[in-house]
């Protein structure tokens, strides 16, 4: 009688599982038995493994993770794992690769590996255990709880999977789609823009589940996809109809009261500047000789406190919205428009109800005396920037006495700004002429000039003073809670990092005081302009910056050069500036300390939802860039490296600023690796080097709007003796020729997340 023989005798492979699952299987057993000792073959008893080709694999694991540190090798093939039984708490940022880092509250980084993130998301705030310390002097960690998502709310394209559904996320740092049952897909078509909601995700399942909340509708129709941007960041595009009916209900009269408690500046010359498309106008300019010869200029500012009060539902909206939202082709306000755009909007020829700063300054714009207050104005002109430009440079025009005369007060204080230490970051902004259907036919862009300035110098004018009263003064011997606008010191090791890279263009920065380096830096923004490398290094310029933010903590504004900073010119548009006109008047009036704690929380919200508001700003703009090449496949354009990466080279284009990629794999002249310390793609063979900066021809090869990306193919460099690349071939990952950049994906990715942690 012959032997029976199993499925492996005859011939057919076990289902063997995969070396990543292993390795969580196996760091699952010893993170769960710490004190217990185990073998390979006690590993592979515990986890269920039989066969020899998979129990050899456990026994690698072993060895692997005791040269991570994470286990110990006591005896001879015996091991048990290393504890730290560490916990912290901190905000998760998901890579590109499915991994994660965690920043936490003491401000470490902890890494986490993908199969250690238990269901956290890009921006959860988490509770981890920190288990080993890595090669490199690097933790690592595993989320052991969620304490607060980040968002829930996620918009996607769905697709139809028999009965059920998946929507695929938009979003890039969400690495999983969202089951959708059956029961859920009422009313939405395959292919459709949906808003969808996790409504759980249970421990053993990849994918979480979820609901549609709202049908946006079909992909790459304009209104759908701004729409479509306003819901990835949480951001609303339309006010609650009960809301608007309170707003009707809202008077504009301006009562015998209102006349009797302000000051009155109905007959002093003042005008507005603004957007030629605005409609809230929310700042004008007085300017009238006294007779001692000096000037007095009031910076009047619509007050919209007086007809939006604490508590209520319109006050709340303002506050849960934070600001108000610029989309290429719109703005979602804070306020219900009734207030934005009329009652509050300082219109020509109506009379409007004002919260000012009144200066007289001499001659050389020096502020010699200061009133805040309410008042009751009557603009006399509606000036757009170019029409006020046009003043500026012929000296004729409307008005034209009070704006020449205001324009050089401003830039006297301009001047004098610059001489204390501001740093001039005026970058240019992308604009589109868009038709009815919201369609770009064109890019334009925005520049900074004289007209801009004088609002500019003026509105800084009235924040800064406004800040100094109250923060130089004192009740008792502490400071009155306020808000101000901070902006603290840029990092030593960003900074540094910025002045190594600019040197391959030949600009320097120098000087070791706040003074020295920022008159070095307008130097160099002097330099660059009208050049290739322009916009690449006034980006890397800011990115060096801290960002700005609302606080009741004054550390004062360092790009400013101000000791005393705040919000007090835009309260049609900002929450925080609200905030400000309520504390000033309070304290005017000789009020008690308000709570500084409620202050600050509103501050912290504040900037979360500006930070949101520009993120959307910017998804549009690039949705629009890519929208705008779309019938451009196959061209040629001149750009310029703005970055490097292990997968390829970023170009953005010199004459709209729109990015794309070329990818390393379509680098076919040559077996290009990365080189992190040099910024730069080099070719093994040929030594062929793609730095930041290199002026570059590509041609647009694909788009895709869904994803806002553009792909690029290399024609070649601009300014070198450079052949056209060889037409595109296909290689595989195991070539010989290639081992450092075509070995693995994997190996990208960690040099990937190296680099980032580099810049940190």
């Amino acid at each position: 009688m012959t032997k029976k023989k199993n499925k492996t005798d005859a011939g057919s492979k076990p289902n063997r599982i995969a070396k990543k699952e292993l390795k969580k299987l196996v760091t699952d057993l010893l993170l769960a038995n710490p004190t217990n000792i185990y073998n390979y073959k006690q590993v592979s008893n515990k986890i269920g493994v039989s066969d020899d080709y998979t129990r050899r694999m456990v026994n690698e694991i072993l060895y692997e993770l005791a040269l991570d540190g994470f286990a110990e090798e006591l005896q001879r093939g015996k091991f048990r794992a290393v504890m730290q039984n560490a916990l912290a708490v901190g905000i998760l940022e998901m890579n590109p690769d499915g991994s994660a880092d965690v920043i936490t509250d003491d401000n470490r980084e902890i890494f986490v590996p993908d199969f250690r993130l238990n269901h956290a998301l890009h921006g959860d705030k988490v509770q981890i255990s920190i288990y080993r310390q890595r090669r490199r002097g690097l933790l690592e960690g595993e989320v052991v709880r969620v304490i607060e998502r980040a968002k829930r709310n996620f918009v996607g394209t769905i697709n139809f999977v028999g009965k059920n559904a998946f929507v695929v996320p938009d979003n890039k740092l969400m690495p999983y789609d969202i089951f959708i049952p059956k029961v859920e897909l009422k009313d939405v078509r395959n292919g459709q823009k949906v808003i969808v909601q996790i409504t759980d995700w249970p421990a053993r399942e990849k994918n979480p589940n979820g609901k549609i909340v709202e049908v946006l509708g079909d992909p790459g129709v304009h209104e759908v996809e701004m729409h479509a941007i306003l819901a990835e960041y949480e951001l609303p595009y339309r006010f609650p109809e009960e809301l608007d009916i309170l707003a009707e209900k809202i008077s504009d009269k301006i009562t015998e009261a209102d006349y009797r408690e302000r000051r009155d500046f109905r007959n002093v010359p003042t005008f507005t500047i603004d957007p030629f498309d605005a409609k809230d106008f929310d700042d004008a300019l007085s300017v009238q000789t006294l007779p001692n010869g000096n000037f007095e200029v009031g910076v009047h500012i619509a007050d919209v406190t007086h007809y939006v009060k604490p508590n209520t539902p319109i006050d709340n909206e303002a506050i849960e919205r934070g600001t108000s939202v610029y989309l290429v082709d719109r703005c979602v306000p804070m306020l219900p428009e009734r207030l934005s755009n009329y009652i509050c909007s300082l219109r020509p020829n109506e009379e409007k109800l004002c919260f000012s700063a009144v200066f007289e300054l001499n001659e050389n714009a020096e502020v010699l005396n200061q009133w805040f207050g309410r008042t009751v104005i009557l603009s006399k002109r509606r000036f757009n920037y170019e029409e006020a430009q046009q003043v500026i440079e012929t000296g004729k025009g409307d008005m034209s006495e009070q704006i020449l005369l205001l324009h050089k007060l401003a830039q006297k204080l301009r001047a004098e700004r610059f001489k204390k230490g501001a740093i001039a970051f005026e970058r240019v902004e992308v604009k589109f002429d868009l038709d009815t259907k919201g369609k770009p036919l064109g890019v334009y862009f925005k520049e900074n000039k004289e007209s801009n300035q004088l609002i500019e110098e003026f509105m800084l004018l009235a924040n800064r003073r406004v800040a100094e009263f109250i923060g130089m003064r004192k009740d008792g011997r502490n400071e009155l809670p306020f808000v101000y606008r901070i902006h603290d010191k840029p990092n030593e090791e960003k900074l540094n990092a910025f002045r190594s890279f600019i040197t391959r263009f030949g600009y320097s920065i120098s000087g070791t005081t706040d003074k020295q380096v920022s008159k070095s830096l307008n130097q160099l923004m002097e330099k660059v302009k009208g050049r290739p490398e322009q916009n690449l290094i006034e980006t890397l310029a800011l990115r060096s910056m801290a960002k700005a933010r609302y606080s009741t903590d004054n550390i004062g504004h360092y790009g400013l050069a101000f000791r005393y900073y705040t919000h007090f010119t835009s309260p049609i548009r900002r929450y925080p500036d609200m905030m400000v006109h309520r504390l000033l008047a309070h304290y005017l009036n000789n009020g008690k300390p308000k709570d500084r704690e409620q202050i600050e929380m509103l501050c912290k919200h504040s900037t979360n939802m500006e930070i949101k508001a520009t993120e959307a700003e910017r998804a549009s703009i690039k949705y629009k860039q890519v929208e705008f090449m779309q019938d451009k496949l196959g061209e040629t354009f001149t750009g310029v490296i703005s970055g490097v990466t292990n997968f390829g080279i970023f170009v953005e284009l010199t004459d709209s600023q729109c990015e794309g990629l070329v990818s390393i794999r379509d680098l076919d002249d040559d077996y290009y690796r990365f080189d992190e310390e040099e910024y730069a793609l080099v070719g093994q063979r040929t030594g062929r080097k793609f730095t930041l900066g290199d002026e570059v021809e590509v041609e647009v090869w694909r788009t895709n709007l869904a994803k806002k990306q553009l792909d690029f193919k290399l024609v070649g460099m601009k300014g070198r003796s450079s052949k056209p690349l060889k037409p595109r071939r296909s290689q595989t990952k195991s070539s010989p020729k290639n081992p450092k950049v075509a070995s693995s994906r994997k190996g990208q990715q960690k040099a990937k997340k190296k680099e980032k942690r580099r810049k940190r």
